[in-house]
This record gives structure tokens, sequence and C-alpha cells, in this order.
């Protein structure tokens, strides 16, 4: 049997930690995926990158598979440790039936060996089954990952996606029809899966928002679910910060020296606003609850930030005027 060097297969550290052993698995599948990548060896690839994220990502089988040593090289013949070549797991299911065997197809020989069934070769396999009622299986393997197991049945992995929505969206609320390729189990396998969604979107989802869509297995352990991670996309006239929103309110000279009354537009419709005497540019006035819904109740504020636009072009009078203003005036900018 060979040896599998699953820190080597995810390109990471054994010292890697459990956010980079997930960034380097996300990268490997979305490069692999044999939806994506149609070339002779992807799907293999994938499926390896599969087996090591299954260990890795584990902390109870990655602690299993660290105490083998790390002096290992990847395709070595591999001898188990005494104990492990004649061993054979049954897990039962709970209750009083039968112990179960599960299938771990599709994963490496080794792997069936450290976390699966092994074969049982010539003499009589001994044979540990947990029935839910307290025994340690790890208990006959002093020194390989004691402790009370992680699940052992082949389990499809968390899944994460990302959505895009409109700011009037999460104004509002809404509800999006969307189409995913997931990977879910079927016979025990971890098969790819496109299903449909119909994703509620709550009033105030901010972007980095997770909505998590159940697996259709139902298995209850949230294995094969998918973690949808909100973004909200730019708009054209609101720039989002927390559940505030803010829009450039531009003003002409004469109504920010002297004061007016001005239409701000909201998402939904108009709000008459003042603006004080002497505004300058990059000041705010702010509309109270104007801005998006909080989950917690009320809302957000809506900012006007005032821009002084000057007229690109005058008519014979304005630039009289404005000579004449020139000529009186007092106001020096760069005083």
């Amino acid at each position: 049997m060979k040896y599998h060097d699953y820190y080597k297969t995810l390109g990471v550290e054994r010292s890697a930690t459990q956010d980079e052993i997930r960034k380097a698995y996300r990268k490997l599948a979305r490069k692999y995926h044999p939806d994506v990548n149609k070339e002779k060896g992807a799907e293999e690839k994938f499926k390896e990158i599969s087996e090591a994220n299954e260990v890795l990502s584990d902390p109870e089988k990655r602690k299993r598979y660290d105490a083998l040593g790390a002096n290992w090289q990847a395709g070595q013949d591999f001898r188990p440790p005494p104990g492990y070549e004649n061993m054979r797991f049954n897990f039962r299911t709970g209750g009083g039936g039968g112990a179960q065997d599960f299938d771990f197809s599709g994963f490496s020989d080794f792997f069936e060996m450290l976390f699966g069934q092994a074969a049982a070769g010539g003499g009589g396999a001994r044979q540990f089954s947990y029935g839910g009622g307290g025994e340690d299986i790890f208990s006959a393997f002093s020194g390989y990952g004691g402790g009370r197991p992680a699940q052992q049945q082949a389990r499809a992995p968390r899944q994460e996606a990302e959505l895009t929505i409109s700011l009037e969206d999460t104004y509002k609320g809404a509800t999006k029809s969307i189409a995913l390729t997931t990977h879910e189990m079927k016979d025990n396998r971890v098969t790819p899966v496109t299903r449909n969604y119909q994703v509620k979107i709550p009033p105030g989802t901010v972007t980095g928002s997770v909505i998590r869509l159940k697996s259709a297995t139902g298995n209850g352990t949230g294995a094969g679910d998918v973690y949808l991670k909100i973004n909200i996309a730019p708009h054209p006239r609101f720039k989002i910060e927390g559940h505030d929103l803010v829009t450039t309110l531009p003003v002409a000279p004469w109504e920010a020296a002297l004061g007016s009354q001005v239409d701000v537009p909201m998402v939904e419709g108009l709000a008459r606003m003042k603006i004080p005497a002497g505004s300058q540019s990059g000041s705010r006035l702010r509309l109270r609850g104007k801005g998006l819904p909080k989950k917690e109740g009320g809302s957000g504020d809506l900012y006007a930030q005032i821009e002084i636009a000057v007229p690109k072009s005058l008519t014979e009078k304005e630039r009289t005027l404005m000579e004449q203003l020139s000529e009186v005036s007092q106001f020096n900018p760069r005083r």
C-alpha cells in the first residue's frame, strides 16, 4: 500500500492551521472540479484533494494521521503499525440492530486502512463496534489518536458559494432562485448534484452575511450543506456603510452659500432636506431611519454628502454677475 502525504496534496505545511487548509482545499477544488476541468486526470486529482481535505479538516482524523509520523514519503510502500492490518471497524447506527459496515468507496486503500474497514487478510479480523454506549474504539490504539472518534461514515464536505444581490433586495427583502452544483451523499458516495434553491434574503442582509442552505440528504450533521455568502452589488447612487447609506448631493454655489431646500433621493422616493447657509463640500446631512433595516429592529440612517457643483459654462448675464461678485467679495478660500 502506498503512503499518502495529504499535506503535500494540498500544498500546505504540517503546521498549517485549519483556515490555511480550508483555503488551500477551496483553491484546488475550484481548479480540478470535474464540472470545470475536463483535462485528463483532473477527476482523479479532485478525488485526491477531497480525500486529503476529509482527513486534515477533521481534527480527530488529522490527529490519527499525524500519529503515523512525518518521516514517510509520498509513494513509499507503507506498512501499517502493528494491529492495523487485521483491524476491521463496524459502527452501529444505534439501538439494538446489528453493526452496519460503512462504504468508503472513492477513497484510497490507505484512507480505508486508517479510517474505514481494512482488509481482514489471513487470520480472523478483530472486530470493534461503536454502539453509542460509551465505548471508545480508539482505546485499542494507544498513541494513535485516542479519544472519541469523529463520525466515520463518509460525508459530503461542507460547501461554500457566493450570491450577489442588489441594494433593493436587501432594503425590502427578496427571494432568489439559484441553481448550484453541490456534493451530496448517495449510496455512501459523495456525488455532484445540481439543485435549485429558493433563497430567502431577509431585509437588512449586508455583505458578508452567510445563509445556510440545508443539504437534501437530511442527515442532520451539516455535512453537504451550502453556506452562501452574500455580496451586495455596487449601486450607482448609494454607498453602503454597515446599515447606513451615503449618497452624494450636488448643490450650486449659491445654494451652499445662501442655504436652500432640495430633494434628496432615497432608495424609495425623495425627501425634502434643508441645506444650511454656508454648507461646505464634504459635509454630511443626516436623514434618520432611512438606511437599511436592522435584524434587531429599526434602520440605519441615510447621509447626504454635499458636493458643490460649478457650472461648466455661463450665460452672459451669469458671467456678468459672477464678475461683479468677484469684485465686491472679500472671501478668499485659500486664506
